[in-house]
Parts: C-alpha cells; sequence; structure tokens
C-alpha cells in the first residue's frame, strides 16, 4: 500500500492544484450557470426570493425571432468559416508540400494571422470591411476604386442576403486560422511513409489518383480534427464580430452576443440559458469526437 502511495502520490499532488481550479472554475461554474438558467432571476440585483421556473426560460428563447436569427447567423457563419479555412489551408498545404523554395518564409508568413488576437484582428478588418462607397470608400473598397475595380465594391455586412453578411464577416477568420489548418495538413502529408507514394507511382497512379486514393485517405483523422476545432472555434468568434460591427447589430447577431447584450441588461437567467445552449452545441461537436478517439486508442 506504501509502495503504491508513493508511486503515484507525488504527481497526484502535483495534479491536484489544476484538478481543483479546474473542477471549480469550469464545472462549479457550468452547474451554477445552468441552475441560475432554470430560475426566474431577470435581474442582476442580488437578495430577495428566486424561484425555479424549470425549462420555461429555454422554451421562450427558441421561440424568439430575435435568437432564432442569431441561430440562423451562426450556422451560416460556422459553414462558410469551415468550408473557406479548409479550402485555403488545404490548397497552401499541398502547395508547400510539393517543396517551394523559401519555405520556411512561406509558412511563416501563413502562420503570423495567428499570432494577432481576434481583436486586434477585428479592429483591422473592421475598417478594411467599411461598408462606405463611391466617393467616401474606405478599406477594401477605396483599394478597388484605386485599381479601377469599383464593380467590385460592396457593402460587405451591412447589406445583402445573410449568407453574403455572415460570409464577409467569416472572413477574417478564415485569414486568420487557415495557417493553422495548413499546419495540420504539411504535417499530415510529411508524416506519410514515402514508401506508399513510390508504390502508388509504380503501379501507374496518377498525380491524381495518388492524392485522391492513396494520400487523403490517409489524412482523414486530420481532417475529422479539424473539421472538430474549426467547429467549436466558430462559437468562440464573439470578439472578432463585435470589433468588426458591435454589440448592437441584428443582421451579424450570433448567440454570444446575444448573450452578453441580454446579461448587460441583467437579465441573468435568459443569460445563462443561451451559454448553455452554446454549452449544448459545442458537447454535439465534441462528444463524438472524443468517443471516436478513445474507441480508436483502444483498438490499437
Amino acid at each position: 500500500m506504501h509502495g503504491r502511495i508513493r508511486t503515484w502520490g507525488p504527481g497526484a499532488l502535483v495534479l491536484l492544484p489544476t484538478v481543483l481550479l479546474l473542477g471549480y472554475f469550469v464545472y462549479v461554474l457550468i452547474a451554477w450557470t445552468f441552475n441560475t438558467s432554470l430560475t426566474d432571476r431577470h435581474t442582476a440585483r442580488r437578495g430577495g426570493p428566486v424561484d425555479y421556473v424549470g425549462f420555461e426560460n429555454y422554451a421562450n428563447l427558441f421561440s424568439e425571432d430575435r435568437f432564432i436569427n442569431s441561430l440562423k447567423n451562426l450556422g451560416v457563419l460556422t459553414v462558410a468559416f469551415i468550408v473557406g479555412t479548409l479550402i485555403f489551408g488545404v490548397i497552401w498545404a499541398l502547395l508547400l508540400e510539393k517543396g517551394v523554395t523559401g519555405e520556411g518564409v512561406f509558412r511563416s508568413i501563413f502562420l503570423f494571422p495567428m499570432a494577432i488576437s481576434m481583436i486586434a484582428s477585428g479592429v483591422v478588418w473592421g475598417w478594411l470591411l467599411n461598408p462606405s462607397q463611391g466617393d467616401d470608400a474606405r478599406g477594401l473598397n477605396r483599394l478597388f476604386s484605386i485599381l479601377q475595380l469599383n464593380f467590385l465594391e460592396n457593402p460587405w455586412w451591412t447589406a445583402g442576403s445573410r449568407w453574403t453578411t455572415m460570409m464577409a464577416i467569416a472572413l477574417p477568420a478564415v485569414w486568420q486560422l487557415s495557417g493553422y489548418i495548413m499546419a495540420l495538413f504539411l504535417a499530415g502529408f510529411r508524416g506519410i511513409p514515402p514508401e506508399l507514394r513510390e508504390a502508388a507511382r509504380v503501379d501507374g497512379a496518377s498525380e491524381f489518383k495518388l492524392y485522391r486514393h492513396v494520400l487523403f485517405p490517409q489524412l482523414s483523422p486530420i481532417a475529422l480534427s479539424a473539421l472538430i476545432i474549426l467547429g467549436h472555434m466558430s462559437l468562440k468568434l464573439f470578439d472578432l464580430i463585435y470589433a468588426i460591427t458591435g454589440p448592437n447589430q441584428f443582421r451579424t447577431e450570433v448567440p454570444s452576443i446575444y448573450m452578453w447584450n441580454t446579461l448587460l441588461r441583467g437579465d441573468m437567467a435568459k443569460a445563462a440559458a443561451i451559454a448553455i445552449v452554446l454549452l449544448a452545441v459545442v458537447a454535439v461537436l465534441v462528444i463524438p469526437y472524443v468517443a471516436y478517439t478513445i474507441r480508436q486508442e483502444s483498438e490499437k
């Protein structure tokens, strides 16, 4: 018994502070948020009786046009963000995987946006995506005007359909995280044994068939990881959207922005319900991936 304690005891003591802090600041606060979402506490003031109303706050949320609109905006943003980031990330990985002069420089250029905070990126892109046109054009619209490409000027996120609006908002996020996806796929390409490539070429496979039938199937775990990572990161684009459009722009409002506005009004129960809905969406994305990873590890 004493031997076992000496074996795992020091490691447990080292991990104990982290476990306690994680347990409180993550799981205890999640439980507190869920408990608040079940109450009628629609004020930030403490004191007074608090009654439990069950899932009434959730039912009210899903009957609100504003909340449904924010969910639709989030769905479009997620699709545009994931598709755009994967396309650019994979293309850049393919170009670098082929071997280019100055590969280190290109890798640094592609990865540089990741070093910039979302809020700083949002401030810069907020200026670039200035919707003013004509003589008052700013940012990209001004660049198009200088280049005599006036037909490319557009109002960006201030007009048009939901798709065009949220694609404009997704553009800065795509720019910032495509380098990360490039690094994932480039590492995957470099990890494939060269014998597989040589065998495929010996069998007469063209370059297209080599990538389609040999290389890309080897990268399916990386593609799945990229989808999960990008999916949950799309839910955390609060600071980017806030910096570009501000907190009171209905056209670009997503649940996290709505939650912030609700919290500023002091409606604690409603804000907590929105937070739990977002947590549920993240769980839908992450839990299947975790289960898949555990199953894959147990089969090895």
